[in-house]
């Protein structure tokens, strides 16, 4: 059974773990060496409250984590956010991904937030099909924008209205 809840600072090693096999194994993310704990406590550090950071567990293990982030750091973009959502290798493909996503944005909408971006790497096809399926609007792409495992990679903006503030 899958349990949702905010992510507390013990979880870091998971959510460690969990990003660095994506770094190291996928274009989901556009860094090149993995994290060290001190580089992922500052980004736990800059979540909570307006930005939630939030696990799901499987049976005490955490399986995945979902975020809000700032869009842009200028004042107009105050009411939207960018989405990012990781899952453990093991767990893909078992509806976590969905699970979590359906959740922050609840959250995004009861936080005010009036849309809510998300960034999908080409080839990322369980990703897209996921925006997809949540409501996820396909808004644009850039070509070749990062560079990765020694090929060029597309970026595809998603959008997601959330109801608030309209």
């Amino acid at each position: 059974m899958i349990k949702i809840r905010e992510a507390v600072a013990g979880d870091l090693p998971d959510l460690l773990a969990i990003y660095n096999e994506s770094v190291l194994n996928s274009a989901a993310t556009f860094d090149l060496e993995e994290q060290t704990l001190k580089q992922r406590r500052v980004w736990f550090n800059n979540h909570g409250g307006r930005f939630p950071l939030i696990v799901a567990t499987v049976q005490g293990e955490v399986a995945g984590y979902c975020s809000l982030s700032p869009f842009r750091a200028k004042p107009a973009y105050a009411h939207s956010a960018e989405l990012s959502v990781y899952l453990a290798a093991k767990f893909r493909g078992q509806g976590i991904g969905s699970a979590l996503t359906a959740e922050i944005l609840r959250r995004a909408e009861a936080l005010g937030f009036h849309t809510v971006i998300s960034c999908v790497v080409s080839g990322n096809e369980t990703s897209r099909k996921l925006h997809e399926k949540i409501g996820f609007e396909h808004i644009g792409c850039f070509k070749e924008v990062g560079r990765k495992f020694g090929k060029w990679w597309d970026v595809h903006f998603y959008q997601y209205f959330t109801g608030a503030g309209h």
